[in-house]
């Protein structure tokens, strides 16, 4: 991955600002600042960058609320966020992952600490989903070409949804999945389909799955995360 990277920094506190531009551009990212919500939101009319540092407290616009009109807006959606923030209670966590953040650090942090996770988030979103026609996972491999899952010398018969479900998950890898991200990705938002169905989905793909099933993480209040690691 080459590091000439734009990373756009949305944090109020300039001394925490400067810190963190500082540091990456060390590591050879480009970097810009933002200090206020209106601001970041206005930055992000003029220019996209590869990646967004969020902090939650903000003036004008609180970071939530900045995170959830980039994740709604069709030119940035795409746009991998990491929160950087003071809030580091469960449900802050929770409420950043729900509305589309990539990654959650929560302050006082480690500089060498970020460093590392945006090369982490940028190396995942720089490998297209839909290139390898193969993945596994330990015993568990996927083959997409010819719909096929098995797990040692067992094939796993899986309806068109839950193969689509697996594959999604599996190219997610180490990413949480909300509920309202797998509705909109696996099931295009059917007007018949509720959160229920994901989690009837999941349920059923453990068991035909196995010991393989132990992949599927589930994190409470959130949704879903394929395990990086075996």
């Amino acid at each position: 991955m080459g590091f000439s990277k734009k990373i756009l920094i949305i944090e109020d506190d300039k001394n925490i600002s400067r810190l963190v531009k500082y540091n990456l551009e060390r590591e050879g990212f480009n970097c810009i600042c933002a200090y206020d919500g209106e601001e970041a939101l206005e930055v992000l009319d003029r220019q996209s960058p590869d990646l967004i540092i969020l902090d939650i407290m903000l003036p004008t616009i609180d970071g939530f609320e900045v995170c959830r009109q980039i994740k709604q807006d069709r030119r940035h959606s795409c746009i991998p966020i990491i929160v950087l923030s003071a809030k580091g209670e469960e449900i802050d966590r929770v409420v950043g992952f729900e509305l589309g953040a990539d990654d959650y650090v929560t302050k006082p942090f480690s500089s060498r600490e970020l460093a590392l996770r945006v090369k982490a988030v940028l190396k995942r979103e720089s490998t297209p989903e839909n290139t390898r026609e193969m993945l596994n996972s330990g015993p568990l491999i996927v083959d997409i070409p010819r719909h096929k899952v098995t797990t040692g010398k067992k094939t796993i018969e899986l309806t068109a949804m839950e193969f689509k479900l697996l594959v999604t998950l599996m190219q997610r890898r180490g990413r949480v999945q909300s509920r309202e991200r797998l509705l909109s990705d696996v099931w295009d938002m059917a007007a018949d389909v509720t959160t229920r169905t994901i989690d009837t989905h999941i349920k059923r793909l453990r068991q035909k799955l196995g010991r393989a099933s132990k992949f599927i993480e589930t994190v409470r209040g959130v949704g879903y995360r394929f395990r990086e690691e075996e």
